[in-house]
């Protein structure tokens, strides 16, 4: 970081309209505290997060950002717009998943306990939410009109099986912001100082086996798909993983059967394979791929009259990638930093941000302030407490993000064809 990028940071926290916007934090933690409240009673369990996008995408009209929609994967987007928008500038994306990791049915319905909101979701992702909104109404507020447009999405699919769905669409082609986004900032969860600026790759596998099934006295010896998986599963825990680079291997779901007297038809069981190193995932994945194949044709099942079946699925893949420590958005990040007397904490994980990394993009994932604990379980809890400060930090981040987008696109523009 030069004193260059410090000064620059110095520069824009002192303008006027950006203390406005400070100030509007600073006075409307209520506000976003109904927000949270509000929105938390919206179930969003994976695939099925339509009428929470519904209430954000009404709440940024209301808030009087352009273009508020639902795009075609389920996304709610907003703009604001730089001045002179033509609908074809370079932009910055903000974001945070609506998802929650819980099924439909479950009790969402968010209580409070002192300062802390007790809901599953109410951190993950619910500070990252309330953050969005509050970041849009302080800029509108304010009257800031940043140099770059940004997009505001409260997207789907970030977790489990969502494969990052939401954020997939909006830099495919048949997003209308394809190859337009040229950074991106996931709000993610809590924390003041923290960021993800490394992208963990992972893949997660579907493996069913399936037969005739049967009675459990009368078909007696026929293959039996939960032994056979039970095997297999035996034999991929024996596998060496390598602790540099970190990788591991995770059974998270088994199902199969249907009564205690039967032989099962089928048995399945989702796999999920992590890695810091690209490379070694795809090891990884190959050797799952090859254990499962030699267990499955050694077994006894498979040359039985009425043989088992093996199908292997894969269900999601993220791929893995980094912001260097030279790019020009975390030096940004480290100005901002040191303006506000914080100390950066980096971190990897699997977010968001993965997919804008791995094809390039600078992107970070952000914490939203406050602190949370029980995350993914029934016991989930939020506490704002401070989360001012970690949405001044956003605020900065993202308008000098800003500043970087225009001037990147201005000198594109000067260079000789």
């Amino acid at each position: 970081m030069s004193a260059a990028d410090h000064n620059r940071i110095v520069t824009l926290a002192a303008d006027r309209a950006v203390h406005q916007a400070f100030r509007w934090l600073h006075l409307h933690e209520p506000q976003m505290r109904r927000w949270q409240m509000d929105f938390l009673a919206i179930p969003a369990p994976p695939f099925q997060e339509a009428d929470r996008a519904a209430w954000f995408r009404d709440q940024l009209h209301q808030l009087g950002l352009a273009n508020a929609h639902i795009d075609a994967e389920g996304n709610a987007i907003a703009e604001l717009q730089a001045p002179g928008s033509t609908g074809a500038e370079d932009l910055v994306l903000l974001s945070a998943h609506l998802d929650t990791v819980f099924p439909a049915g479950t009790d969402c319905r968010p209580r409070e306990d002192g300062p802390r909101i007790l809901c599953p979701g109410a951190c993950d992702n619910g500070a990252g939410l309330t953050a969005l909104l509050a970041i849009a109404s302080a800029l509108v507020q304010a009257r800031i009109k940043p140099v770059s447009t940004i997009v505001f999405s409260a997207n789907v699919g970030e977790e489990g099986e969502g494969d990052l769905r939401g954020m997939r669409y909006l830099f495919s082609n048949a997003s209308p912001y394809a190859g337009r986004i040229r950074c991106a900032l996931a709000l993610e969860g809590a924390g003041d100082t923290t960021v993800v600026d490394r992208a963990l790759g992972s893949r997660r596998l579907r493996v069913r086996i399936t037969g005739p099934g049967g009675h459990s006295w009368a078909d007696a010896g026929r293959p039996n798909p939960i032994m056979a998986l039970a095997t297999a599963l035996v034999e991929l825990g024996r596998l060496t993983l390598p602790a540099k680079p970190r990788t591991t291997l995770n059974y998270g779901i088994i199902s199969g059967g249907s009564s205690v007297n039967s032989i099962p038809e089928r048995a399945s069981a989702d796999l999920d394979l992590r890695s810091t190193s690209a490379l070694e995932l795809d090891r990884l994945e190959l050797a799952v791929l090859n254990t499962l194949s030699r267990v499955f044709n050694n077994a006894e099942t498979s040359r039985s009259a009425t043989p088992l079946k093996l199908h292997v699925e894969r269900i999601g893949n993220r791929a893995s990638g980094i912001l260097p420590p030279t790019s020009p958005l975390f030096t940004s990040l480290r100005a901002v930093d040191r303006h506000l007397g914080l100390t950066t904490e980096t971190r990897i994980g699997s977010t968001d941000a993965n997919l804008p990394l791995s094809i390039g993009i600078p992107a970070l994932a952000i914490g939203a302030g406050g602190s949370g604990s029980g995350i993914h379980t029934l016991q989930e809890s939020y506490d704002p407490t401070g989360r001012e400060l970690a949405l001044r930090r956003i605020l900065l981040l993202l308008l000098d993000a800003c500043s970087l987008t225009a001037s990147a696109a201005a000198q594109q523009r000067t260079r000789p064809a």
